[in-house]
């Protein structure tokens, strides 16, 4: 019937041969069939329709195999476009039609079924069209018919797999019985039919898609079964040709886990101890490895949920936020109603796939300014916060030393502002008494007395009894008390309630401390300890913090090298999770002792234990728990009259052994994901190094990972996942104190004496530096504000017209507490300003600059990461603000406010941010333009004018910033970031140049800096280079491309050869091994169940069916292999015509169909 003269065939021969052996076929509705001349159809088509309504075997027999044959020749297109032309229903109307038979014809119905699975598993629809069909029930029937035919049960078991990818006709097999027909097939180990038994179980697999099947397979014990099978299959798979099963039975248990009482039923059964067994076999062979990651996957998602060791899941600091009443502990609709937070103003913006959805795409909202959200009336009250326009500069004419010029008045001012305000000093006397309480010394060798040490030996003994003080009396004891002398006129006495036994040892721990300033004090520049104690002593907190931390009273020197980022280490996730899974399955060496609790300051530590502490300024440690002899699970407090927000951390520990590693477990993190995962290391500080001279807070850590675990809040809040945060540790010195940080702290305290210390050493007669009070926080600490520009050379009318008339540039920063980093930038940009520098004087007679460094003064003192005092994220208040609940953001939009109206808006506004998830520094601007390309809106832009300085400042950082990345930098208006400062001040105020500047906590892949994780000097660097990037908006031209400006601009070559790379690798890849839990097991491929299916090719005599080849054709797997595809078309399609030809082929193929090759594929 066929001739052939060559190897392959066309597609039009082919037509041309059916068309001539039957050439009068006519449809089952009388119409006459398609054929190859009908002008209209396509030559598949023709071939469906032939398939339908063939009357004969060979007929159908030949189109299965061309098409076979033509769809394994080409791409997944090729099955694309059969599907589209109704080739599954084809397929279907065949199999129901030739499988509804008394005695079905299996010659034709194995080719039928093998193409249906190929073809069915890239139909998303196939399991709804089979139902149509009436074919879903029909294969099962199929199956219960062959049982005892491997070849035969294995085409009916992938067809199964095929069809539950629809839930309604998985839910209609498993109603049927189908999962125990299945289950029954799934034997003990064996070497026997091993392609059939991995269909079955990939089969069963497939029907665990719904929760139905699931509840069904759980409820019948079926989870044990499955257990036990694992365990049989993986302890006597002696030659890895079981594999492919385990990964089979593996993602069994993954689908079957995804219920509470499946998860239950594998860890009653002992699931978890059997795959931390079966792993550590599978680490010590390489053929095994491919199953260690579902296991470990598996273990993780079914460890038991362990609550928080927490009394409640609130906050330990309350604060009572006026007109609301007081927080009622665990209030589970607060996380309901605030799911997790996006990452600082930015996050997940290229992540989240309907990013495109959050764009704006209302031109009104984009181009409309709204009304104010406040009368005019109220704006004249900011006129004191310009003071430029009304100083009458009397003290030009007058020669004099640098001084404190505005002090008066600022401390005037403040008197005033804050009379009333501040809310919490009645509680002062509760954190003082406890804090009083951990102070006392209890050991022997905190008693100075009969060692005073020699003059000659003053270092060497000094540091030992300092070490024993600061290990013993957690961070130094510094007392906010010794600046009782130093407090402001009218400070009441009785406000400190100190005894007379607290005035001794106050007096004995301040002479320590001038002694130790004296012997060790390193020059920090603008830095003074006694001025940040004095500064300190003015601060309020909740818990009344009454102790400094040593770092920031003694200060902080940048390293003297760069520190590259840490290298992760290949597994590291994996170790971790087994040494957590070890803690579940034995008690062995498990201590699970609470050594220290911020609510219980009376608990007595372990001598031979770490000792933490964290009630000082921005400290953040709630509990932590001792797990093993070097392994302590670390608890974060949430943000204050919160639930949530744990990620910042700041403690002291002390008590350590030099050089023993130990495991720290922050084990309540909240956001997703963590630059932990890319090279990020946790930030130290050690005493006994700042008394060397050494005084540097410096990158450290080991064995870094941050992944999903097992704990749940302790009061059972719904849609909350912790992420552990693990690192190690070895210290270098014995018995040191030291602190560790999630970055470099920055305190409220510390910025309050650095602007004392900024305006001293400005000279009054070139520098306006003017320092006010914006306003009272919740806690009644002020909110500084920073006016910094140049003198007028005169009084003269000119010199004071330009002085009235310079355009203002107004910065703030820290609105969230936690990105420290935001705070170093700022103290990077007030030194520069503040300095000779001949670029900071162009820039101070350019400009007015308006610096409010820190937005969230109480955030920042309390130690929350996001969130103000009354648990609200600042940076989302601003459409809006309540000047009571949020004064701080409510006074700087009045400031705002004020200045647009008096025609002086900010010619750039730009808030400084840290950024957790993302490398380097970068802006966020607006955009009305790219904000309607990128959403993709139908608005024409054609006509739209937009003026494109918006990029002046970004292009201008990417030549001068070595961190700076302009790829990273995006101009997009988003619905979820219209209450935020950038959105509001440019859509309000109509601030072109508005700006969120994120700075990374980790590092730079990009740039000079590349591979390098960021420290405070780079991050002052970009405060300096941000002033410096302002040249390019001056408006006088001559002044910019002043000589004696460009040799003090840093375009040296480095600079100038700098430009981002021309890619968006600052969005990092997946990490390296998987974060979360909840994932199966990588499911079949295509490929890979199209290589089962033709592991499975039957020979054309159903007597072939019934020879099982034994086990001895798996060795020659690869050899058959070859020859089949040497095989002409004809050897392989058409066995009628050439079966001599292929008798002793197909015979080899069949020996062949027990291997398993070591990825889970069927051998062929």
């Amino acid at each position: 019937m066929f001739g052939y003269g060559q190897s392959h065939f066309t597609w039009n021969g082919t037509l041309r041969e059916l068309e001539g052996s039957c050439p009068s076929c006519i449809t089952e509705r009388g119409r006459p069939r398609m054929t190859a001349s009908s002008s209209s159809s396509s030559g598949l088509e023709v071939l469906l329709s032939t398939l339908q309504n063939a009357g004969d075997v060979e007929s159908t027999l030949n189109i299965l195999n061309v098409l076979d044959e033509l769809l394994s020749a080409g791409t997944d297109r090729r099955i694309h476009y059969m599907i589209s032309k109704g080739g599954s229903e084809a397929l279907l109307t065949a199999l129901v039609n030739t499988g509804r038979s008394f005695s079905p014809n299996y010659t034709l119905l194995l080719p039928l079924l093998h193409l249906l699975a190929k073809v069915g598993h890239r139909d998303l629809r196939i399991g709804v069209k089979a139902e149509d069909a009436g074919a879903a029930l029909l294969i099962l029937n199929l199956l219960r018919h062959n049982v005892e035919h491997a070849r035969r049960a294995a085409a009916c078991l992938w067809v199964i797999q095929v069809f539950s990818s629809s839930v309604s006709t998985a839910n209609l097999i498993g109603a049927n019985h189908g999962l125990d027909d299945i289950y029954r097939l799934i034997p003990q180990y064996t070497t026997k039919h091993l392609h059939a038994i991995k269909a079955a179980i990939d089969a069963f697999a497939a029907l665990l898609c719904t929760k139905a099947n699931v509840c069904s397979v759980v409820s019948k014990g079926y989870v044990s079964g499955l257990l036990r099978l694992y365990e049989d299959w993986h302890g006597k798979g002696t030659q890895h040709v079981a594999v492919g099963i385990c990964h089979s039975l593996l993602r069994c248990l993954h689908k079957v886990t995804h219920s509470t009482a499946g998860r239950q039923a594998f860890v009653s059964q002992g699931g978890i101890r059997l795959l931390y067994g079966t792993t550590q076999t599978c680490l010590l062979s390489k053929g095994l490895e491919s199953l260690v990651e579902p296991s470990v996957q598996l273990m993780r998602k079914c460890l038991p949920k362990t609550p928080l060791p927490l009394t409640s899941d609130r906050s330990a600091y309350t604060f009572h936020v006026p007109g609301r009443p007081h927080a009622v502990a665990d209030m589970d609709a607060e996380l309901a109603a605030n799911s997790e937070e996006s990452d600082d103003e930015e996050a997940e913006d290229n992540k989240e796939a309907d990013f495109d959805d959050d764009l704006e795409t209302d031109l009104n909202k984009l181009r409309i300014r709204p009304d104010p959200d406040r009368p005019k009336e109220l704006l004249p009250q900011y006129s004191r916060l310009c003071p430029e326009l009304s100083h009458d500069f009397q003290e030009l004419g007058l020669s004099s030393e640098p001084e404190e010029s505005s002090t008066s008045s600022s401390s005037d001012e403040e008197t005033v502002l804050l009379s009333g305000l501040r809310c919490c000093s009645s509680k002062r006397d509760v954190g003082r008494s406890a804090a009083s309480n951990d102070s006392s010394p209890s050991d022997p060798e905190t008693d100075p007395e009969g060692h005073a040490p020699a003059a000659a030996q003053l270092e060497a003994c000094d540091f030992h009894s300092h070490s024993s003080i600061l290990s013993t009396s957690p961070s130094f004891r510094t007392k906010v008390r010794e600046a009782r002398d130093e407090a402001p006129v009218g400070q009441r006495e009785e406000d400190y309630d100190i005894d007379e036994e607290e005035i001794a040892d106050e007096s004995h721990h301040r002479t320590m401390i001038d002694r130790l300033l004296e012997r060790h004090g390193a020059c920090i520049p603008h830095h003074e300890p006694k001025l940040y104690r004095a500064a300190a002593a003015k601060t309020n907190s909740i818990p009344g913090f009454s102790i400094l931390a040593f770092p920031d009273f003694w200060g902080h020197l940048p390293p003297p090298g760069h520190e590259p980022m840490a290298l992760r280490k290949p597994n590291i996730q994996r170790q971790k999770v087994f040494e957590d899974a070890q803690r579940f399955l034995t008690t062995d060496g498990i201590i699970n002792q609470v050594v220290f609790d911020l609510e219980d300051s009376s608990l007595q530590c372990p001598s031979d234990s770490l000792r933490f502490f964290s009630k000082f300024e921005c400290g953040n440690l709630r509990k932590a728990v001792q797990v093993r002899r070097y392994e302590y699970d670390l608890i974060l407090n949430a943000d204050a009259n919160s639930s949530q927000h744990t990620q910042w951390f700041y403690f002291e520990v002390s008590n350590m052994v030099a050089d023993v590693p130990y495991r720290f477990n922050v084990i309540n993190c909240e956001k997703s994901n963590s630059q932990f995962n890319y090279g990020m290391q946790p930030v130290l500080y050690s005493v006994r190094e700042a008394l060397e001279g050494r005084p540097h807070w410096v990158r450290t850590g080991t064995e870094i990972c941050y992944f999903r675990n097992h704990f749940c809040p302790a009061r059972g809040r719904r849609r909350t996942t912790f992420y552990t945060l693990t690192f190690t540790i070895s210290f270098k010195h014995n018995e040191d104190v030291c602190f560790l940080a999630y970055h470099y702290p920055y305190t409220y305290s510390a910025l309050k004496a650095h602007l004392k210390v900024l305006q001293k050493s400005v000279d009054p007669a070139k520098v306006f530096y003017q320092q006010q009070v914006l306003c009272g926080t919740l806690a009644g600490n002020p909110c500084p504000v920073v006016n910094i520009t140049a003198c007028p050379a005169s009084r003269g009318w000119k010199d004071m017209h330009q002085l009235r008339n310079r355009p203002c540039i107004v910065l703030t920063g820290r609105v969230h507490p936690g990105e420290s980093n935001a705070s170093w930038v700022m103290k990077g940009t007030l030194e520069f300003l503040c300095s000779s520098d001949p670029v900071a004087q162009s820039l101070r007679e350019a400009f007015v600059f308006k610096l409010i460094p820190m937005l969230n003064p109480d955030g920042v003192v309390n130690g929350t990461n996001r969130c103000d005092l009354n648990g609200e994220d600042l940076n989302r208040q601003w459409c809006k603000p309540d000047p009571v609940l949020s004064p701080t953001i409510y006074h700087t939009k009045g400031l705002l406010y004020y200045l647009n109206s008096i025609g002086r808006t900010p010619l750039v506004f730009c808030d400084y941010h840290g950024h957790s998830r993302k490398k380097n520094v970068f802006l966020y601007g607006c955009s009305v333009k790219e904000t309607l390309w990128q959403s993709g809106s139908a608005v024409n832009t054609v006509g739209l004018k937009e003026d494109p300085g918006y990029r002046t400042i970004p292009k201008t950082l990417d030549r001068l910033a070595p961190a700076f990345s302009f790829n990273s930098c995006n101009y997009l208006v988003e619905k979820s970031r219209s209450a935020t400062a950038r959105v509001v001040v440019w859509r309000e105020m109509g601030v072109l140049r508005s700006y969120t500047m994120e700075s990374t906590h980790n590092g730079c892949d990009q740039g000079i800096y590349k591979g390098l994780q960021t420290g405070t000097r780079e991050l002052q660097e970009m405060g300096v280079k941000f002033c410096h990037s302002l040249l390019s908006v001056i408006k006088d031209v001559k002044t910019l491309y002043s000589q004696r400006l460009i040799s003090h601009v840093d375009l040296d070559h480095n600079g100038l050869d700098h430009k981002s790379h021309n890619c968006f690798e600052d969005d990092e890849p997946p990490c390296v091994e998987e974060i979360e839990y909840s994932s199966d097991c990588p499911a079949l491929k295509s490929a890979d169940l199209d290589s089962d299916v033709n592991g499975n090719t039957a020979s054309a005599d159903e007597d072939d069916e019934n020879d099982d080849g034994g086990c001895r054709g798996a060795k020659h797997r690869r050899g058959s292999i070859g020859q089949s595809q040497q095989l002409s078309a004809r050897g392989r399609l058409f066995p009628h015509l050439v079966r001599q030809a292929s008798a002793e082929m197909l015979g080899e193929k069949r020996t062949a169909r027990n291997g398993v090759s070591v990825n889970g594929q069927i051998m062929s």
